[in-house]
Parts: structure tokens; C-alpha cells; sequence
């Protein structure tokens, strides 16, 4: 085995050295060689030396001492230490549900009829049944009986089934009939989608916008109509008055494209 020199000696006579160890301690003393010299030296109490162990030594002045064993170089490369614990501390709290996902939008809904019910029946004497304009009360000294003017939606409000009317509009245009003053139609919610054979089904009800003749508006509708309408409890709207006055033409689909087009603005979540 190669030998280890490595002397540094102080001016007061006191360094440091490594060699190697020749023999095992016997009365507390080794021999050993440095810097190619063998010599005896003092072994520190309890350090268990053994041939061939590669030792540290001290000097003062001529005496040398073993004060320890340097262990020899590793034969492998040591495993790197486990990766750190990430998981965040269990603080007994179960996590947060993740936030829902909300979805808005606005449905157009085009009636799929407009039609007048009077006298038992749904009018037909100007245009079809099915494009017919909306009229309420009774005309001035006419023998017929009172109108109740419908727009039915069919299926379509139903399509949003599940989700949150937030706002509904309806757009409505008054036509020549009766006086010229700013008049009120009343609007009424109607059960069925499509128009019944018989009398329609009056629910719900609202005044509608104050109009002139030749005047339209985009009304806002109260939002529990605009649910209704979604939910399918509800199918239609109508004009209607429990007596005479006043008298009101509403255009129907055949007179204005827009007439009662429904805008129902809806919020959903999942």
C-alpha cells in the first residue's frame, strides 16, 4: 500500500500528517509510517487501529499520536436521497367542489301561429286563421262578441329546458283600430303551445306597452313568463279584456315579421 505524507509542522513544533498503520496497538502504541519513515506512535484512547488503516496523526515535537482513522473512499456511488414529501398536510378539511360552469345565451322564438278567437271560434274573414292579427275588446256597436288575440310558440321555448330565464322581451306593433290615443293592450299567458280547437287557456297577466297607432315596442316581459315559457307550463300570450274597451289591433305574423317574436335571455349551469 502506498504510503501518505503530508507533514505540516508549526513553529511550535505541532502538525499534522497522514501515513499508514503497520501493526495493530499493543501497549497503547502502533507502528506506523510517514513520509516513507516507520515510527512508533501513541494510539488515542479507546480508537480501535488495524494494519493497513490509513490514520491521522499529530506531532509535538518528536512524539507522534494517532488521533484518528480516515475511512476508505466509497467502492459505489452512494443513492441519491428520496424525493421530498409534495403532498400538501392533511388538514382534515375535505377540498373545495369545483367551481360550476356557466353558460348564457338568448333564444329567439318566432310564433308559429298568430290568431284571433271570437265568438266561439278563430276568425278566418281577413287573413288565414293561422297569420290572423290580435285584436282585444269588442269593435264600437258591432254585434259580434269580444276578441282575445293569441301567439303560440310551440316547442322552441322548451328547448332551453333546465335553465334560468333571466330576461324576456316580446315585440309588439298597434295597428289602425279604435281611438287614436296611447292605449294598453293587456297581455295574458296562454297554456297551450299551438292553437286549440276550442278557446284558448288565459292564465297569468300584465299591461302591455301604451301605444299610437303605427307605434311598436320591444316589451320587457316579467321573467317568471320567460320561465314559464321554458318549463312548458306555459305555451303562449295573449291580448284579452273582460269587457269592451278598449279596442285594440295588434299586428299579427301576416301584417309585421317581427310581430310577437319572443326573446327569452337564459343562464345555465353545470
Amino acid at each position: 500500500m502506498a504510503d501518505f505524507a503530508d507533514t505540516r509542522v508549526s513553529t511550535a513544533g505541532l502538525g499534522t500528517a497522514l501515513g499508514t498503520a503497520q501493526t495493530a496497538p499493543a501497549s497503547g502504541a502502533c507502528l506506523v509510517t510517514v513520509g516513507g519513515i516507520t515510527v512508533t506512535a501513541r494510539v488515542a484512547t479507546g480508537l480501535t487501529v488495524a494494519a493497513g488503516n490509513i490514520v491521522l496523526l499529530a506531532r509535538l515535537r518528536s512524539t507522534y499520536y494517532v488521533t484518528q482513522v480516515v475511512p476508505a473512499a466509497p467502492t459505489s456511488t452512494p443513492a441519491p436521497p428520496p424525493p421530498p414529501d409534495t403532498a400538501p398536510p392533511d388538514t382534515g378539511d375535505a377540498p373545495p367542489a369545483p367551481k360550476p360552469t356557466v353558460r348564457t345565451g338568448t333564444l329567439t322564438c318566432v310564433p308559429t301561429a298568430t290568431a284571433c278567437f271570437r265568438d266561439g271560434s278563430w276568425r278566418s274573414d281577413g287573413d288565414p286563421t293561422n297569420s290572423f292579427d290580435l285584436y282585444q275588446g269588442r269593435y264600437g256597436g258591432s254585434s259580434f262578441g269580444r276578441n282575445t288575440g293569441c301567439a303560440f310558440y310551440g316547442s322552441k321555448p322548451h328547448t332551453l329546458a333546465g335553465a334560468t330565464c333571466t330576461k324576456a322581451t316580446v315585440k309588439i306593433k298597434r295597428l289602425s283600430a279604435g281611438d287614436y290615443s296611447a292605449r294598453s293592450a293587456t297581455l295574458r299567458l296562454v297554456t297551450q303551445t299551438t292553437r286549440p280547437g276550442g278557446a284558448p287557456t288565459l292564465n297569468e297577466t300584465t299591461s302591455g306597452p301604451s301605444l299610437k297607432i303605427g307605434d311598436s315596442s320591444t316589451f320587457v316581459l316579467p321573467t317568471s313568463w320567460g320561465q314559464s315559457l321554458i318549463d312548458g307550463t306555459r305555451g303562449g300570450i295573449a291580448i284579452n279584456v273582460s269587457s269592451d274597451d278598449p279596442y285594440i289591433h295588434l299586428a299579427g305574423r301576416g301584417s309585421w315579421s317581427a310581430a310577437f317574436t319572443v326573446s327569452i335571455s337564459w343562464r345555465r349551469s353545470s
